[in-house]
């Protein structure tokens, strides 16, 4: 049955302490740019300019708040003491990368926040949310709690909304949410077919050997029972070993789709052929439409330049005439071979007619392209309404948070400035703010009950070091 629904982005506020350390092992921009000096309020606006784009596109648009950092309360589970002053120094001279991974912004890359299945998909007709575990990475392992809390908080309707917890924290259940996730429909108010993508698994399939597989077949299977999903509607395929081990960390570096179409790289899967295959099959079965496979080939563009320009980590969306548009890394417009991809492709006369380029350097420089940086969810507008309405993006919230960003973050951070309390007394201010300003409530450890949040951080400076961006 045709429901009208919408494909929502929830983008991930970029947090005020972004910056290059190099953590995300498989994630070749990231180690390029280790060390290198960060602009969190550029990196913020980006994202704040990308999701404006979207909504004047009359595409709906929403954001979710960065995660407290530096994570004081994971130091202190570790084992350092004293005021936050002395864990932020201790943390420094003991272990620095330790100190860098608690203070890491990588909550900005929601597409990693959870996995998310409509209610056109799911057995009781609600939406089903399973917060991502992230157990790869040490500093993403910290996100699934503060995770957990904002989807409940922005989705708090259990007539509606299901959360699932994360998947037990061990490496047999890895789970890195959406960006192993695929969901193909006639449109999206329409039941689909649900595409988890996998790196591993206990099955001995051939692994990656240069780079971790971060997801493992287990999670995905574990995931697609906890949302009820229906057998002959979900697919579990494995990614290509070889394009995890040329910087295809996930899946959503090297294949993106959006309702009826599939954009891929050859060399995305194991057997994209045969994948292919069993999506069209099963997309036909649906009795509506057929699929759209949009193949680019390694002789047009390389893995390598695939993974450099993020071509596949462009966001497909619907726009309000039922055609389709790609919001594009400004590096694929740079790039002969991405842009001559992209233009063969618009020329094909399929739902994807028009391409925007889209600037995201200080995400890009740190592994993360325009797809990363969202959550997609798709709702009927009953679901809509009981969506927390604060974090909704309209002309008054860009302007109010664009305002909120100049007046909290840093143009300039180092890794020296990482153990600096005053940086932790700027984002707490920060984000004390942005859950009044999006109607939020108290949704981090530090703020407490409402009547004894910690108003002392709203007179905190921001240094500046150069103009403002």
């Amino acid at each position: 049955m045709r429901t009208k629904a919408y494909e929502i982005n929830f983008d991930g506020l970029v947090g005020p302490t972004h910056n290059y350390a190099g953590l995300s092992h498989g994630n070749l921009a990231s180690q390029r740019s280790k060390h290198a000096v960060s602009n969190p309020r550029a990196a913020a606006l980006e994202g704040l300019a990308k999701m404006k784009l979207l909504a004047d596109l009359g595409v709906k648009q929403a954001v979710l708040p960065p995660h407290e950092r530096p994570d004081v309360h994971a130091l202190r589970r570790l084992g350092f003491s004293g005021s936050d002053a002395e864990v932020l120094r201790r943390a420094k001279e003991t272990d620095p990368t330790l100190l860098a991974r608690c203070c890491s912004a990588s909550a900005m890359w929601a597409a990693n926040a959870a996995t998310v299945s409509p209610s056109a998909d799911t057995t009781d007709g609600r939406v089903h949310f399973t917060a991502a575990n992230l157990v790869s990475q040490r500093h993403r392992s910290l996100e699934p709690q503060t995770t957990g809390t904002v989807l409940r908080a922005v989705f708090d309707d259990p007539e509606r909304f299901v959360h699932h917890p994360p998947l037990e924290a061990v490496a047999a259940l890895g789970d890195e949410g959406a960006a192993n996730h695929v969901r193909l429909a006639p449109s999206h108010g329409e039941a689909g077919i649900e595409l988890f993508v996998f790196g591993r698994s206990a099955d001995r399939v051939t692994a990656p050997t240069r780079f971790p597989a971060r997801q493992t077949k287990e999670a995905s299977q574990s995931v697609a029972r906890l949302h009820g999903l229906a057998a002959g509607r979900t697919v579990f395929a494995q990614q290509n070993p070889a394009a995890v081990d040329r910087g295809a960390f996930h899946n959503d570096v090297v294949s993106v789709g959006n309702e009826n179409v599939l954009l891929y790289h050859e060399e995305a899967f194991a057997d994209s052929r045969g994948l292919v295959s069993e999506l069209s099959s099963r997309f036909a079965s649906l009795g509506r439409g057929e699929l759209v496979p949009l193949t680019v080939t390694a002789e047009e563009l390389s893995l390598d330049e695939a993974v450099k320009t993020y071509l596949f980590n462009s966001q497909i969306v619907t726009l309000p005439d039922g055609t389709m548009s790609l919001i594009a890394p400004a590096e694929c417009a740079e790039s002969k071979a991405a842009r001559a991809v992209i233009d063969r492709v618009l020329a094909q006369g399929t739902p994807l007619r028009s391409v925007r380029y889209v600037s995201v350097r200080q995400s890009m420089s740190n592994g993360g392209g325009p797809a990363c940086l969202r959550l997609r969810v798709v709702l009927t507008d009953a679901e809509l309404v009981r969506v927390k309405p604060g974090v909704l993006l309209t002309d008054a919230l860009y302007e109010s948070l664009t305002a909120w960003v100049r007046r909290h973050y840093r143009d300039r951070l180092t890794a020296d400035d990482l153990a600096d309390l005053k940086l932790l007394d700027e984002s707490r201010a920060a984000l004390d703010e942005l859950t009044e300003l999006l109607g939020l409530g108290a949704v981090y450890a530090f703020q407490g009950p409402a009547d004894l949040r910690l108003r002392r951080y709203s007179s905190t400076p921001v240094p500046t070091s150069r103009s403002t961006p």
